[in-house]
């Protein structure tokens, strides 16, 4: 995960990609709104798929690290919220 990194002084501690203030969060919101690789680094030529990849990484290894959202019954129609 050398391409990912935190700094307190940077995004307030938000994880990042190295050498750079944009946040893993960011990342992965432009790439669940749709928004392709290729279109990203249109936008961000200093990115590399390489850092892409990373804030894909680390969203996998933060949710093998006990991040879950919560059960629901079957039985309940409900729709689950993203903050």
């Amino acid at each position: 995960m050398a391409r990912i990194t935190a700094h307190p002084n940077i995004l307030g501690g938000k994880p990042i990609i190295a050498g750079t203030r944009m946040s893993v969060e960011f990342i992965l919101q432009l790439l669940a709104s749709g928004i392709t690789e290729a279109e990203i680094m249109l936008d961000y030529p200093h990115l590399h798929p390489e850092d892409i990849h990373a804030c894909l990484s680390y969203a996998a290894n933060s949710l093998r690290n006990d991040i879950y959202l919560p059960l629901t019954d079957r039985n309940e129609v409900s729709e689950i919220q993203y903050a």
